[in-house]
């Protein structure tokens, strides 16, 4: 009789050890982000987070993809930007989706980017890093 019993729970068991083991070797969702010791005194570009992970540029709502775009257009017209901030909306806090964009913006664009993510609160410092294959 306790042999079934036994059988019956170490299926479950072993699932829930198997599922434990995996979610503590999951990543972060994410990217690196520290407090910068060496925060700029102004910043090339300043955006505004704005609904669905959507960026404010100069009151112009854009895409990661947009941000870019405008990016690379200052970069074409020798007015790189070198430091990008990224500030909470007045009705939008910043969240992952945002973060994340931030990064790939960052690297992609061999620019620093920063993060405040509350109103006069601490600038912190956003490193994206290269997924490994």
């Amino acid at each position: 009789m306790h042999y079934r019993a036994f059988n019956r729970i170490l299926p479950g068991l072993l699932l829930l050890l198997v599922a434990l083991a995996l979610s503590a070797c999951g990543g972060r969702a994410r990217p690196d982000h520290i407090a910068a010791p060496d925060i700029p005194p102004s910043f090339d570009v300043t955006l505004i987070a704005d609904k669905d992970g959507q960026f404010d540029l100069d009151g112009a709502t854009l895409s990661e993809e947009d941000v870019k775009g405008a990016l690379r257009y200052r970069r074409d017209q020798n007015n790189a930007a070198r430091t990008v901030l990224l500030k909470r909306g007045e009705k939008q806090k910043v969240t992952g989706r945002h973060i994340t964009g931030l990064a790939r913006v960052g690297f992609e664009l061999k620019a620093r980017t920063f993060l405040q993510e509350k109103e006069g609160g601490e600038i912190t410092e956003v490193r994206g890093e290269a997924a490994a294959k």
